[in-house]
């Protein structure tokens, strides 16, 4: 089987590439080469950004990407973690580690989120945490310190009490010496290292605490939002701890998890049209 990589196009000029050819490559991605929906979506997005290179910098004057239809990705219900679910893996993991846990499900924080805090971020007498940077990992640069994923990942996230208590003893046990120092470190030192973390912690303590495979530690920031939806918070609030781009992205990922609202809906119109009757009797009996 030929590589979806290969050039598709390789004796072919930009300008005589059209929407057409682009349309069928999309389809043979998973006609021909089996590749799931997501993946198809990735492979056209690099081709996407060469085609809008070319019309920026003026090589073509149209992009044949543009209209193109994508396979739809089947969407999964996330199935949250349960508090004691939690409470089991906080236990499990290691010790340096069980306050991050318990902070990770008290505020939804991303997990890259939890690897930058610094003491200056976290403020127990007034209850908040500042989202300013994220602990990043790419094959390309390493580990390294940068902002968060957008915009609106800069955030103060409110503790509740379990959070405070959980960072007192977390601070109390592993000390930060000053307000540069990393909350939660590695073993040998300095910030939690992804891939270290979930090789050397969290899927051993994740196989202890009987929580299925392939559980990531994403799965605390889903627990959070499945708490504030459960006592009714609003999208939009939801939508403003997690940091999420805009309320419509929330809802994409977590609108199963909202209460379902058939039988008020129907007691809403029933009671409009019971009351209208009622209003309407007496003219009727009038009439008579």
């Amino acid at each position: 089987m030929r590589p979806v990589y290969s050039p598709a196009w390789e004796k072919r000029a930009l300008g005589a590439i059209k929407p057409g050819d682009v349309q069928s490559w999309v389809t043979s991605l998973n006609s021909t080469h089996g590749l799931a929906a997501s993946t198809s979506r990735t492979v056209f997005n690099t081709v996407n950004a060469v085609f809008r290179a070319a019309v920026r910098d003026r090589m073509i004057p149209h992009n044949p990407c543009a209209e193109a239809k994508l396979p739809s990705v089947p969407r999964k219900n996330i199935v949250p973690l349960a508090v004691e679910q939690v409470r089991t893996l906080s236990e499990e993991i290691p010790t340096r580690y069980k306050g991050l846990v318990l902070l990770g499900a008290a505020t939804g924080l991303r997990p890259g989120e939890l690897f930058g805090l610094q003491l200056r971020h976290v403020d127990l007498l007034y209850a908040t945490v500042s989202v300013e940077q994220q602990i990043q990992q790419t094959a390309k640069h390493g580990v390294y310190v940068g902002p968060p994923k957008t915009a609106r990942s800069h955030r103060t996230v409110p503790l509740p009490r379990m959070a405070v208590d959980a960072m007192k003893a977390h601070l109390r046990d592993f000390p930060a010496d000053g307000p540069e120092s990393w909350i939660f470190t590695a073993p040998q030192g300095g910030p939690v290292v992804y891939t270290h973390f979930m090789d050397g912690s969290w899927r051993p303590a994740c196989a202890k605490a009987g929580i299925p495979k392939g559980t990531g530690p994403h799965a605390l920031r889903h627990h959070y939002a499945s708490l504030l939806i459960k006592h009714g918070e609003s999208v939009k609030t939801v939508s403003e701890r997690l940091g999420h781009t805009n309320a419509a992205m929330t809802l994409n990922i977590y609108t199963h998890l909202w209460p379902d609202s058939e039988e008020r809906t129907r007691a809403a119109v029933d009671k409009a049209y019971a009351d209208r009757s009622a209003d309407a009797q007496p003219q009727v009996d009038e009439a008579a």
